[in-house]
C-alpha cells in the first residue's frame, strides 16, 4: 500500500514534501486538500490530523503531521539518497541548523507577505532581514546550504522564498548569490517538478480574488492572530 499524502500546493509545507516524494520516486496517492475551501476543517480530514493543518500523511494505519517530520520519515523508509539528510555530522547539522530556524523566520515574513497586504512595509522589512540571514549565515560562500550537495535545507527554503513571489514580489531582483543558488536548486529539482509544484502559487493573485469573500472573512480571524 502507498502512503497518502494530503496536499494543498498553495501551501510551501505541501509543496516540499510533493517535491521530495516525486523526486525520489515515492509512491503516495495524492490527497487535495483544500485549504481556500476550508476542507481541513471537514470530519473526514479530522480523522487524518487534529492540528487541521496539511501537509498530512497515512501509511496504513499510521499518520503523521508536520512536514519536517514527514520528510524525515519518507528519508528512513525510503533509504533516499545521502545527501538529503547527510550522515557526515557536521553537514546534517547545518540542515537541521536551518530548519530548526526556519519556522519562525522566512516562513512567517514570507508569509505576512502574501496575507497582510495592508502591512507591506513592516512585512517587507523582516523578510529582507531573513533573507540577508540565508545569503549570509547559511549560504555564505557554498553552493548549498550544507555544502557541494542539495538537502532538504535547500529544498524547505526555496519553497518559501518562492512564496512572496506568488504575491507579486520579485525577492530575486538585485540578490545575485540568492539567484543562483535558486538556479542551482531548480537544477537539482528539475525544471518540469519545480514548474509543477508551483503553478499553483505562482497564480495565487488570480486564485485570491476570485475567492468568495465568505471565506476570506474565515480566514482572517486566524491570519491576523498568526501575525498581529
Amino acid at each position: 500500500m502507498s502512503l497518502e499524502l494530503y496536499l494543498d500546493l498553495f501551501s510551501q509545507p505541501c509543496r516540499s514534501v510533493y517535491i521530495f516524494a516525486k523526486k525520489n520516486n515515492i509512491p503516495f496517492e495524492f490527497k487535495n486538500i483544500s485549504l481556500l475551501t476550508g476542507e481541513h476543517y471537514e470530519e473526514e480530514f479530522g480523522k487524518i490530523s487534529m492540528i487541521r493543518k496539511v501537509p498530512a500523511m497515512r501509511d496504513g494505519d499510521f499518520c503523521l503531521t508536520e512536514s519536517i517530520a514527514i520528510m524525515l520519515y519518507m528519508v528512513q523508509k525510503f533509504k533516499t539518497p545521502d545527501f538529503w539528510y547527510p550522515a557526515d555530522l557536521q553537514h546534517r547539522a547545518r540542515v537541521d541548523e536551518y530548519l530548526s530556524w526556519q519556522h519562525m523566520a522566512i516562513r512567517m515574513h514570507g508569509s505576512k507577505m502574501f496575507w497582510l497586504r495592508e502591512k507591506l512595509d513592516a512585512a517587507l522589512e523582516d523578510l529582507n532581514g531573513s533573507l540577508k540571514l540565508i545569503e549570509e549565515k547559511f549560504l555564505q560562500d557554498r553552493p548549498f546550504i550544507a555544502g557541494d550537495h542539495m538537502s532538504l535545507a535547500d529544498l524547505v527554503a526555496i519553497v518559501e522564498i518562492i512564496q512572496p513571489v506568488g504575491a507579486g514580489l520579485d525577492v530575486f531582483e538585485g540578490r545575485p548569490k540568492l539567484s543562483a543558488w535558486r538556479d542551482r536548486v531548480e537544477a537539482a529539482i528539475g525544471k518540469e517538478l519545480f514548474d509543477d509544484a508551483h503553478h499553483a502559487i505562482l497564480g495565487a493573485q488570480e486564485s485570491v480574488k476570485m475567492m468568495d469573500p465568505s471565506k476570506m472573512q474565515l480566514f482572517k480571524p486566524k491570519i491576523l492572530k498568526l501575525f498581529m
